[in-house]
Protein backbone atom coordinates (compact mmCIF):
# COMPACT_ATOMS: atom_id res chain seq x y z
CA UNK A 1 0.00 0.00 0.00
CA UNK A 2 1.59 3.43 -0.91
CA UNK A 3 1.24 5.80 2.00
CA UNK A 4 -0.09 8.27 0.90
CA UNK A 5 -3.16 6.12 -0.06
CA UNK A 6 -3.94 5.55 4.04
CA UNK A 7 -5.54 8.92 3.49
CA UNK A 8 -8.00 8.02 -0.01
CA UNK A 9 -11.11 8.01 2.60
CA UNK A 10 -13.01 11.29 3.91
CA UNK A 11 -9.45 13.30 3.67
CA UNK A 12 -9.59 16.87 4.99
CA UNK A 13 -7.64 18.52 2.34
CA UNK A 14 -6.17 22.17 3.33
CA UNK A 15 -5.17 24.06 0.15
CA UNK A 16 -2.29 26.20 -0.02
CA UNK A 17 -1.68 28.81 -3.14
CA UNK A 18 2.02 28.91 -4.18
CA UNK A 19 4.44 31.61 -1.70
CA UNK A 20 1.70 30.69 1.13
CA UNK A 21 2.75 29.05 4.37
CA UNK A 22 1.01 25.73 5.47
CA UNK A 23 2.09 26.97 8.30
CA UNK A 24 5.23 29.06 10.17
CA UNK A 25 7.85 28.47 12.59
CA UNK A 26 6.94 28.67 15.81
CA UNK A 27 3.26 28.45 15.76
CA UNK A 28 1.01 26.01 18.06
CA UNK A 29 1.28 22.46 16.07
CA UNK A 30 -1.34 19.69 16.48
CA UNK A 31 -1.41 18.66 13.10
CA UNK A 32 0.19 16.46 10.79
CA UNK A 33 -0.35 16.96 7.00
CA UNK A 34 0.47 14.59 4.03
CA UNK A 35 1.38 16.66 0.54
CA UNK A 36 -0.87 15.42 -2.21
CA UNK A 37 -0.05 17.93 -5.07
CA UNK A 38 2.30 20.65 -5.81
CA UNK A 39 5.74 20.82 -3.88
CA UNK A 40 6.82 23.11 -0.88
CA UNK A 41 9.73 23.98 1.02
CA UNK A 42 10.73 23.31 4.86
CA UNK A 43 12.01 26.15 6.39
CA UNK A 44 14.20 26.66 9.48
CA UNK A 45 15.64 29.97 10.58
CA UNK A 46 15.22 31.40 7.07
CA UNK A 47 16.93 28.35 5.68
CA UNK A 48 15.41 25.80 3.09
CA UNK A 49 16.09 22.10 4.74
CA UNK A 50 14.16 19.80 2.98
CA UNK A 51 11.95 20.08 -0.49
CA UNK A 52 8.72 18.24 0.02
CA UNK A 53 6.60 16.45 -3.15
CA UNK A 54 3.71 14.24 -3.36
CA UNK A 55 3.71 11.76 -0.47
CA UNK A 56 5.95 13.80 2.08
CA UNK A 57 4.65 14.05 5.54
CA UNK A 58 5.27 17.04 7.77
CA UNK A 59 4.27 18.00 10.79
CA UNK A 60 4.59 15.11 12.37
CA UNK A 61 5.91 16.42 15.33
CA UNK A 62 3.01 18.74 16.42
CA UNK A 63 1.30 15.24 16.03
CA UNK A 64 3.27 13.12 18.65
CA UNK A 65 3.97 16.43 20.95
CA UNK A 66 1.84 19.00 20.33
CA UNK A 67 3.70 22.75 21.02
CA UNK A 68 5.33 25.21 18.46
CA UNK A 69 6.29 24.29 15.43
CA UNK A 70 9.76 24.01 14.67
CA UNK A 71 10.00 25.11 10.81
CA UNK A 72 7.64 26.77 8.52
CA UNK A 73 6.40 25.08 5.63
CA UNK A 74 5.78 27.30 2.37
CA UNK A 75 4.47 26.31 -0.76
CA UNK A 76 6.56 26.43 -4.06
CA UNK A 77 3.85 25.28 -6.42
CA UNK A 78 0.29 25.57 -5.59
CA UNK A 79 -0.50 22.51 -3.04
CA UNK A 80 -2.83 20.29 -1.37
CA UNK A 81 -2.31 18.40 2.13
CA UNK A 82 -4.27 16.37 3.85
CA UNK A 83 -5.05 17.36 7.36
CA UNK A 84 -4.68 13.91 9.92
CA UNK A 85 -5.65 14.95 13.24
CA UNK A 86 -4.90 13.34 16.70
CA UNK A 87 -7.86 10.65 16.03
CA UNK A 88 -7.01 9.85 12.49
CA UNK A 89 -3.29 8.86 13.33
CA UNK A 90 -4.17 7.29 16.16
CA UNK A 91 -6.44 5.05 14.33
CA UNK A 92 -3.89 5.11 11.54
CA UNK A 93 -1.29 3.73 13.81
CA UNK A 94 -3.48 1.17 15.27
CA UNK A 95 -4.67 -0.23 12.12
CA UNK A 96 -1.77 0.26 9.93
CA UNK A 97 1.68 -0.92 11.65
CA UNK A 98 3.54 0.39 8.41
CA UNK A 99 1.88 4.10 8.85
CA UNK A 100 3.61 3.98 12.68
CA UNK A 101 6.95 3.09 11.32
CA UNK A 102 7.04 5.68 8.27
CA UNK A 103 6.31 8.33 10.43
CA UNK A 104 9.31 7.37 12.95
CA UNK A 105 11.66 6.78 9.94
CA UNK A 106 10.58 10.49 8.84
CA UNK A 107 11.23 12.19 12.08
CA UNK A 108 14.44 9.95 12.53
CA UNK A 109 15.43 11.09 9.02
CA UNK A 110 15.10 14.97 9.87
CA UNK A 111 16.72 14.38 13.45
CA UNK A 112 20.09 13.25 11.70
CA UNK A 113 19.57 16.00 9.47
CA UNK A 114 19.26 18.54 11.92
CA UNK A 115 22.47 16.57 14.14
CA UNK A 116 24.55 16.88 10.21
CA UNK A 117 23.63 20.73 10.16
CA UNK A 118 25.02 21.41 13.53
CA UNK A 119 27.86 18.99 14.22
CA UNK A 120 30.32 21.44 12.13
CA UNK A 121 29.08 24.44 14.27
CA UNK A 122 30.21 22.94 17.78
CA UNK A 123 33.73 22.29 16.04
CA UNK A 124 34.67 25.84 16.12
Amino acid sequence: MVFFELFANNPSIVRIPAGQALFREGEDGHMMYVLTTGTAEVIVNNRVVETLQHGSIVGEMGIVSPGPRSASVVATTDCEFVAVDEKRFQFLVQQTPFFATQVMRVMAERLRAVNQMVAPLEDI
